[in-house]
Formats: structure tokens, C-alpha cells, sequence
């Protein structure tokens, strides 16, 4: 019994980390339809936030949930200004500029931080159940993640600035003839991606540590678990994260973490093969 509930709380803390690395791409890829490849550049950017937050004396969750969003936030909104926005509807040109800006990112942050593994220590402490232990702060942080979600989809759904942004993504034209700045609502809507990225980044970092090229390890799940999500922000996200990171725990604790990999991965491709538009192309149509 105490095995099956570790078991089951190391799913949830897949699930969570797999829907915390990909929602801010989900909003930038989702919403805007801009591949950003350099988002795990964003995390990555979040995860040194953090760290030197905390050297400057600021709390520790502070420096995850306020300092390290709003500083990668307004990263993203310079390079949406100087770089995205003139590249809007040329998605091969707008590839190439966000690979760019990941390798520019990566060069820069190994000559300011140098290429050693980093991090800050996991608050919190451990928890005994039976004779296994698991880590409180990754039960935290599936409630955190769940409470990101969730104010997501209340943001989207119930407020005046959620009614725009998703008025602006699906017809700019008629957006802006109604008076909506649509340079505005872009800019916001990209600097929240890069914020969600940016906690992402922070909140990650007391479990994996951080180095300039850490952003290579997330990127890729984070793009599979968009895309196998489909067209719905939160509920494509979530449904995917939960689907693949389950795969991958119990093959990881069956057989290995690299079996797991690639029953992520093997997962990825016959969902695609099977729902070509995602999860939320063939269920969940009308969700975010």
C-alpha cells in the first residue's frame, strides 16, 4: 500500500513538472502561434533569477513566484518588441530567430555564470510514508501547479483582459477595429509566456539544479506535450501532461529512467499518428 501511494504521488509530481515546463509555451505557441525555440532559454533564465534572488537576501518563494516571472516576463516582452513582432505570420523566419536567441541566451549565460551546475536547496524538508520517503516540496509544487492552471482558466474565461487577448489571437483585424491595441495584447501575451517559463525555470531549479544549457533537456517535452495537447491552452496541456507523464514514471520505476524517455516518446508519436490535431482537436473542442 505505501508503495502504491509513492507510486501514485511520483505520477502527480511527473504530470505536474511535464504541464509547469510546457504551459508557458502553451500560451506563446497556442495562443500566438510563434515557435519559440528558445523557451528553454526562458526556463533557463528563470532558474539563475532565482538563485541569485535568494544570495540577494530575497526569500526564497518570493524570489520563485514573483522575481524570477517578472523579470523573464520582461525579458520576453523586449524580444517580442525588438524581434517577434516583426515576424508574425512567417513561422520558418520566427524558428530561426528564436534558435538564434537560444544559442545568443546559452553563449551569453556560460560566459556570465560560466558552464558548472548550480542550484539552491529544496525547502521543506521529507515526509515518511512507510518505509519510503518523498520530498514535501514536490507535493507543493503539484498544488502550485494546479493553482497556476487554475488561475489561467479563470483569467481566460472571466476576465475583461482574457476576453481580449483571446478576441486579439483569433481575428487581429476585427480586434482592432473595435479599438484593442493588438501590439499591446501581443507584447502581454508573449511577456506571460516568458513569465510562466521564467517560474517554471524558478521553481525547478531546487530539484535539478541549474547550468546554461539546461534548457536542452526541457524544450523538447515541452514541444510534444504541446503539440500532443492540440489547439486548447489549459486543458490540451494538462490532458497530454497527464497522459505522457504517467507513461513515464511507470516505465521509469518498471524498468529505467531511459525506458521512460522513450515510452514518453514512443507515446508522443502514435498519439499524433492517431489524433494528427491533438487530444483537444478530437475531445475537449470547446475547452481552453
Amino acid at each position: 500500500m505505501d508503495l502504491a501511494v509513492v507510486v501514485l504521488l511520483q505520477v502527480l509530481a511527473a504530470v505536474a513538472s511535464l504541464a509547469l515546463i510546457s504551459v508557458g509555451l502553451a500560451v506563446i505557441f497556442g495562443m500566438m502561434r510563434v515557435i519559440n525555440l528558445a523557451h528553454g532559454e526562458f526556463i533557463m533564465l528563470g532558474g539563475y533569477a532565482v538563485i541569485y534572488a535568494t544570495r540577494w537576501g530575497i526569500n526564497l518563494w518570493v524570489a520563485m513566484l514573483i522575481v524570477a516571472p517578472l523579470f523573464v516576463g520582461l525579458v520576453g516582452v523586449i524580444v517580442e518588441r525588438s524581434v517577434i513582432r516583426f515576424l508574425y505570420g512567417r513561422m520558418i523566419d520566427t524558428m530561426l530567430a528564436t534558435w538564434g536567441l537560444s544559442l545568443l541566451l546559452i553563449g551569453a549565460a556560460t560566459m556570465i555564470f560560466g558552464n558548472t551546475t548550480t542550484g539552491v536547496s529544496a525547502p521543506l524538508g521529507g515526509v515518511s510514508i512507510g518505509q519510503y520517503q518523498t520530498s514535501i516540496y514536490e507535493l507543493v509544487l503539484i498544488v502550485i501547479v494546479a493553482v497556476i492552471l487554475i488561475g489561467m482558466m479563470a483569467i481566460l474565461r472571466l476576465t475583461k483582459l482574457g476576453l481580449i487577448a483571446r478576441a486579439t489571437m483569433q481575428n487581429p483585424a476585427m480586434a482592432a477595429s473595435l479599438g484593442i491595441s493588438t501590439s499591446k495584447v501581443y507584447s502581454v501575451t508573449f511577456g506571460a509566456g516568458a513569465a510562466l517559463s521564467g517560474m517554471a525555470g524558478a521553481l525547478i531549479a531546487p530539484l535539478s539544479g541549474v547550468l546554461p544549457t539546461m534548457g536542452v533537456a526541457y524544450v523538447a517535452k515541452a514541444f510534444i506535450t504541446v503539440i500532443s495537447g492540440g489547439a486548447a491552452i489549459i486543458t490540451g496541456t494538462l490532458s497530454a501532461s497527464g497522459l505522457l507523464g504517467t507513461l513515464n514514471t511507470l516505465a521509469t520505476f518498471v524498468a529505467t529512467p531511459v525506458i521512460g524517455e522513450v515510452a514518453l516518446l514512443f507515446a508522443a508519436i502514435v498519439l499524433l499518428r492517431v489524433l494528427p490535431q491533438g487530444i483537444t482537436g478530437k475531445f475537449f473542442r470547446r475547452a481552453l
